[in-house]
Protein backbone atom coordinates (compact mmCIF):
# COMPACT_ATOMS: atom_id res chain seq x y z
CA UNK A 1 0.00 0.00 0.00
CA UNK A 2 1.11 3.72 -0.74
CA UNK A 3 1.88 5.94 1.88
CA UNK A 4 0.78 9.44 1.18
CA UNK A 5 1.11 10.75 4.79
CA UNK A 6 4.77 11.53 5.80
CA UNK A 7 6.52 13.72 8.75
CA UNK A 8 8.61 16.84 8.56
CA UNK A 9 12.55 15.76 8.35
CA UNK A 10 11.36 11.91 6.42
CA UNK A 11 13.15 11.39 3.38
CA UNK A 12 10.74 11.12 0.27
CA UNK A 13 10.93 10.50 -3.21
CA UNK A 14 9.93 12.14 -5.89
CA UNK A 15 6.20 14.41 -6.27
CA UNK A 16 4.87 17.05 -4.64
CA UNK A 17 3.75 16.64 -0.71
CA UNK A 18 1.15 19.61 1.00
CA UNK A 19 1.02 20.76 4.31
CA UNK A 20 -2.33 21.19 4.89
CA UNK A 21 -1.59 23.40 8.46
CA UNK A 22 0.13 25.85 6.75
CA UNK A 23 -0.51 25.38 2.88
CA UNK A 24 2.52 24.63 2.06
CA UNK A 25 3.68 22.75 -0.89
CA UNK A 26 6.91 21.29 -1.93
CA UNK A 27 8.04 19.63 -4.81
CA UNK A 28 10.92 17.05 -5.22
CA UNK A 29 12.02 15.73 -9.01
CA UNK A 30 14.63 13.65 -7.06
CA UNK A 31 14.93 12.06 -3.64
CA UNK A 32 14.75 14.91 -1.14
CA UNK A 33 14.09 15.33 3.28
CA UNK A 34 10.61 17.35 3.70
CA UNK A 35 11.24 20.38 5.54
CA UNK A 36 10.14 20.99 9.08
CA UNK A 37 10.11 19.39 12.52
CA UNK A 38 8.87 16.04 13.09
CA UNK A 39 4.97 17.11 14.24
CA UNK A 40 4.70 18.49 11.10
CA UNK A 41 2.39 16.28 8.47
CA UNK A 42 2.76 16.64 4.40
CA UNK A 43 0.47 14.78 2.23
CA UNK A 44 1.66 13.16 -0.98
CA UNK A 45 -0.97 14.28 -3.63
CA UNK A 46 -0.97 14.08 -7.07
CA UNK A 47 -1.37 17.46 -8.86
CA UNK A 48 -4.66 15.27 -10.82
CA UNK A 49 -6.17 15.14 -7.72
CA UNK A 50 -5.84 18.70 -6.71
CA UNK A 51 -7.08 19.64 -10.53
CA UNK A 52 -10.16 17.05 -9.72
CA UNK A 53 -10.99 18.10 -5.86
CA UNK A 54 -10.97 21.72 -6.59
CA UNK A 55 -14.44 21.86 -8.69
CA UNK A 56 -16.19 19.37 -6.06
CA UNK A 57 -14.98 21.20 -3.46
CA UNK A 58 -16.96 24.63 -5.07
CA UNK A 59 -19.89 22.24 -6.01
CA UNK A 60 -20.33 21.41 -2.32
CA UNK A 61 -20.09 25.10 -1.48
CA UNK A 62 -22.44 26.18 -3.84
CA UNK A 63 -24.82 23.75 -2.96
CA UNK A 64 -24.47 24.36 0.94
CA UNK A 65 -24.62 28.22 0.64
CA UNK A 66 -28.31 28.99 0.55
CA UNK A 67 -29.18 26.59 3.79
CA UNK A 68 -26.20 28.46 5.60
CA UNK A 69 -28.34 31.92 4.77
CA UNK A 70 -31.32 30.52 5.71
CA UNK A 71 -30.18 29.30 8.84
CA UNK A 72 -28.86 32.55 9.33
CA UNK A 73 -31.78 34.38 8.77
CA UNK A 74 -33.35 32.04 11.07
CA UNK A 75 -31.11 32.59 14.13
CA UNK A 76 -31.50 36.21 13.25
CA UNK A 77 -35.42 36.55 13.45
CA UNK A 78 -35.51 34.04 16.59
CA UNK A 79 -33.12 36.46 18.20
CA UNK A 80 -35.10 39.85 16.88
CA UNK A 81 -38.78 37.91 18.07
CA UNK A 82 -37.59 36.51 21.30
CA UNK A 83 -34.34 37.65 22.62
CA UNK A 84 -35.87 40.38 24.47
CA UNK A 85 -38.37 38.03 26.06
CA UNK A 86 -35.31 35.08 27.33
CA UNK A 87 -33.16 38.37 28.36
CA UNK A 88 -36.14 39.91 30.34
CA UNK A 89 -36.93 36.11 31.63
CA UNK A 90 -32.98 35.55 32.84
CA UNK A 91 -32.77 38.69 34.68
CA UNK A 92 -36.20 37.43 36.58
CA UNK A 93 -34.59 34.13 37.44
CA UNK A 94 -31.06 34.99 37.76
CA UNK A 95 -29.81 35.44 41.02
CA UNK A 96 -28.39 39.46 41.94
CA UNK A 97 -25.62 37.72 44.17
CA UNK A 98 -22.33 37.72 43.06
CA UNK A 99 -19.83 35.30 44.86
CA UNK A 100 -16.96 37.40 43.83
CA UNK A 101 -17.86 41.03 45.14
CA UNK A 102 -17.81 41.63 48.97
CA UNK A 103 -20.96 44.21 48.98
CA UNK A 104 -18.89 45.51 52.36
CA UNK A 105 -19.92 49.03 51.00
CA UNK A 106 -24.29 47.85 50.45
CA UNK A 107 -25.46 47.56 46.70
CA UNK A 108 -24.74 49.97 43.90
CA UNK A 109 -28.85 50.64 43.96
CA UNK A 110 -28.68 52.32 47.56
CA UNK A 111 -27.69 55.54 48.02
CA UNK A 112 -26.77 56.96 51.36
CA UNK A 113 -29.81 59.90 50.81
CA UNK A 114 -32.52 56.87 51.28
CA UNK A 115 -30.76 55.05 54.03
CA UNK A 116 -30.34 58.35 56.30
CA UNK A 117 -34.09 59.17 55.13
CA UNK A 118 -35.24 55.86 56.35
CA UNK A 119 -33.38 56.05 59.47
CA UNK A 120 -34.66 59.05 60.52
CA UNK A 121 -38.35 57.65 60.06
CA UNK A 122 -37.64 54.61 62.11
CA UNK A 123 -35.98 57.16 64.73
CA UNK A 124 -39.29 59.28 64.93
Amino acid sequence: MLAIKKTGGETVGTGDYWNFANGERVHFSAKGVLPGRADETYHMVPPAVVLVAGPVLGLVYAVFLPFIGIAMLLSLAAHKLFGGLLQSTYRGAAFSWKPSEAYLAGKKGRSRRTISKKEEEKKE
